[in-house]
């Protein structure tokens, strides 16, 4: 089937994203009923979800993989991802945000603004997304709308402004008020929710009603002058005003709309719908995007044009079909792309062939000819590319902005039970760490045992899971570790030459580096100080991925070297002997002799924790928490009066096996979730018991 191309004023491009167990999937399956995407509604909790499409979803009754789809509303075409809410999956939300134009922010009408949910606000903040808000679950005991919009103004950016209200709570939830249209929407129960009645709003919530409307109204006129001049000169201000200047204070990353629902009683969905097309931007409004040279970091902003020479696209996630193979997802920010094309990876300074294009609808597949700016694809026949990789037309030198993902924090060790099965999970391995950009694998030379990387017990325990039922290898898998980390506390300087004659030819390179400790979070910065005439500069990349390339292994322990500077201070070269490899070694020795020097230290990941308990178990879990090194930042009154959220920093080690321990201290009434903050010094009593000293 060929798709009827839309003006991209008719596309959307969103995202669906929230903490875990909000409803964002289950938003997503009613959106798609009601689109005609799909005939039968799906439910998380029967396993039978259209976009938990993996076989762990389904089992877990989690999201785990980002899956994207595409439906139509009212002559509009709407791209869809829908991200997982679980914090060892950080990262596929990250991707998503990356290339999306709009987001709508799910929150359950009783917890409200929960840890991740703040999490993934912040990363839509980093990427300037426009957004909505749908409190959802208000048919739920305790589900109180007023309360989740103070706990939204005071934990998220941006202004938050109610532009329906729920008419009753909980079992007493009949139905949605509009403030905009003064309407009351009432939904039939007997087709799902497919239609609804529009009445006038009860007369018990009329007062209220002006009263939050006159709010909003005083909230939003201000982002248009012309609007706000009729606004005070006493005029009556049309729907069409309203919705002009909420849009456009929407897509100026001013105003946050919040609206309200059951997705589950399927109660809402159709007026969020209505938003998507009314508020969030089309491709045609968001055409300008940032770009810089692969030579420097200096960034600028480019504006989409059409043609095939125009192309641009960026790989934001890779997944391996068992039947079609390596697919890629890109966005298209740039020009035309067809079907049998060829193009070149930037990153990796290849080219690449299009060998089918593919709309998603989770993990089906729609074939299509052609993409253009603004579209969300899959290609279908890339070898080289990988998530972050930049895509054009032809031989290129600029780049669209990368993503950046966070270390893995966590390790188990992995054998293969025999060696007919050692090959083949290699081959996994390799697979897995190209579809998750935060998971990694390496071997350790000593112990003879594969160590896999995560973000998480949960990230880990399926990574195996597959590894074991999915692909069927035969494996032994220990438990999980801490993955630590390496720096050094004072600067060293090291110089190392590399002067041989292999095979009759010569090898010379010579270099002098100086490593600097950073302040933590700094990561690896590389700085060339030295002048063309001394080295060459085409000899500089050579010498920065040997250098980066050394620090996988640190000296203290064998750990990933983080957080410091290294800069090329001088060296030299021989015009016929100077060669990448010669350099490549002199720099792995220069930092192999820096390391040594440089006092290292072990680091540990720290993780940000925010525990909910009713208020008698609080002093028990606070004792307990003092027992694990925390530091405890807060504590705070937690939506209803009898429970508290308590802020904590804790290392990881010292989170293993918390989840039975909590549920033991507050008869299971209590629930905590945590994501990586940061790394921090080993105590030295807990470093040599690391060492084995």
């Amino acid at each position: 089937m060929k798709e009827v191309p839309y003006n991209k004023s008719d596309i959307r491009n969103i995202g669906i994203v929230a903490h875990i167990d909000a409803g964002k999937t289950t938003t997503t399956e009613r959106i798609l009923y009601y689109s005609g995407k799909t005939y039968k509604i799906g439910e998380v909790h029967d396993g039978n979800a259209e976009m938990d499409w993996m076989e762990q979803e389904k089992e877990r009754g989690i999201t785990i993989t980002s899956a994207a789809t595409t439906c139509y509303w009212k002559k509009h075409r709407v791209n869809i991802i829908d991200t997982p809410g679980h914090v060892d999956f950080t990262a596929e939300v990250e991707r998503a945000l990356r290339v999306l134009d709009g987001v709508i922010g799910v929150f359950c009408g009783v917890a409200g603004v929960e840890p991740q949910s703040e999490t993934v606000w912040n990363q839509a903040d980093r990427y300037d997304i426009p957004r909505l808000a749908f409190v959802n679950k208000m048919d739920r005991v305790g589900a109180n709308f007023d309360r989740v919009i103070q706990s939204m103004k005071k934990r998220l950016s941006g202004i938050i402004v109610p532009v329906q209200w729920p008419i009753g709570a909980g079992k007493d939830l009949e139905g949605i008020i509009d403030l905009i249209e003064m309407k009351a929407y009432y939904w039939h129960e007997t087709d799902y929710g497919a239609k609804y009645d529009t009445r006038e709003i009860p007369e018990q919530y009329l007062e209220m009603a002006e009263l939050q409307r006159e709010m909003m109204l005083e909230t939003v006129v201000e982002f248009d002058d012309v609007v706000m001049d009729k606004y005070l000169s006493g005029e009556s201000l049309s729907i069409q005003d309203i919705k002009t200047v909420l849009r456009k204070a929407v897509i100026h990353h001013k105003v946050v709309p919040v609206f309200a629902g059951s997705s589950l009683k399927n109660i809402g969905v159709q007026p969020l719908l209505d938003a998507v097309i009314d508020y969030l931007p089309s491709p045609e409004d968001v055409k300008i995007f940032p770009i810089h040279s692969v030579h420097n970091k200096e960034i600028v902003e480019k504006k989409a044009k059409d043609g095939r020479e125009n192309f641009i696209g960026l790989a934001f996630k890779v997944m391996v079909d068992p039947h079609r193979g390596k697919m890629i997802f890109i966005k298209v920010y740039s020009g035309q792309l067809k079907v049998g094309e060829q193009i070149y990876n930037v990153n990796k300074d290849k080219k690449e062939r299009v060998g089918k294009l593919l709309l998603m609808h989770a993990n089906k597949q729609e074939e299509i000819d052609t993409a253009s700016w603004g579209d969300i694809v899959v290609i279908v026949g890339a070898k080289f590319t990988h998530t972050g990789d930049t895509l054009t037309y032809k031989k290129s030198e600029t780049l669209l902005e990368p993503m950046s993902f966070p270390l893995p924090v966590i390790s188990v060790s992995i054998e293969p039970k025999s060696a007919a099965e050692q090959d083949k999970l290699h081959e996994v391995l390799n697979l897995l760490a190209e579809e998750d950009p935060t998971f990694t694998s390496t071997y350790n030379q000593e112990t003879g045992q594969i160590i896999m990387s995560g973000m998480g017990e949960l990230h880990l325990d399926i990574l195996t899971t597959r590894i074991l039922k999915d692909f069927k290898v035969k494996a032994n898998v220990g438990k999980p570790q801490v993955s630590y980390r390496e720096t050094i506390t004072k600067s060293v300087v090291s110089r190392m030459q590399y002067n041989k004659e292999i095979q009759g030819h010569g090898q010379f390179g010579d270099v002098e580096i100086k490593l600097t400790p950073l302040e933590r979070k700094s990561g690896v910065v590389f700085k060339n100080s030295v002048p063309d005439s001394i080295i060459p500069h085409n000899f500089i990349k050579s010498i920065e991925d040997s250098a980066r390339s050394s620090l996988k292994s640190g000296y203290k322990a064998g750990y990933e070297v983080i957080d410091l500077e290294i800069e090329l201070v001088s060296g030299s070269f021989n015009e016929t002997d100077s060669t990448d490899v010669a350099y490549q070694i002199a720099t792995g020795m220069a930092i192999e002799e820096c390391l040594k020097k440089g006092e290292p230290i072990l680091l540990e990941p720290v993780m940000k924790v925010e525990i909910i308990t009713p208020e008698d178990f609080l002093g028990d879990v606070i004792s307990d928490l003092n027992l694990r090194r925390s530091q405890v930042k807060g504590i705070d009154v937690f939506t209803i009066e009898t429970q508290r959220m308590i802020h904590a920093e804790i290392p990881l080690s010292e989170m293993f096996g918390y989840a039975t321990t909590l549920r033991s201290l507050s008869q299971g009434r209590a629930t905590y979730s945590m994501e990586f903050s940061h790394y921090d010094k080993v105590p030295v009593s807990l470093e040599k018991k690391i060492l084995g000293i």
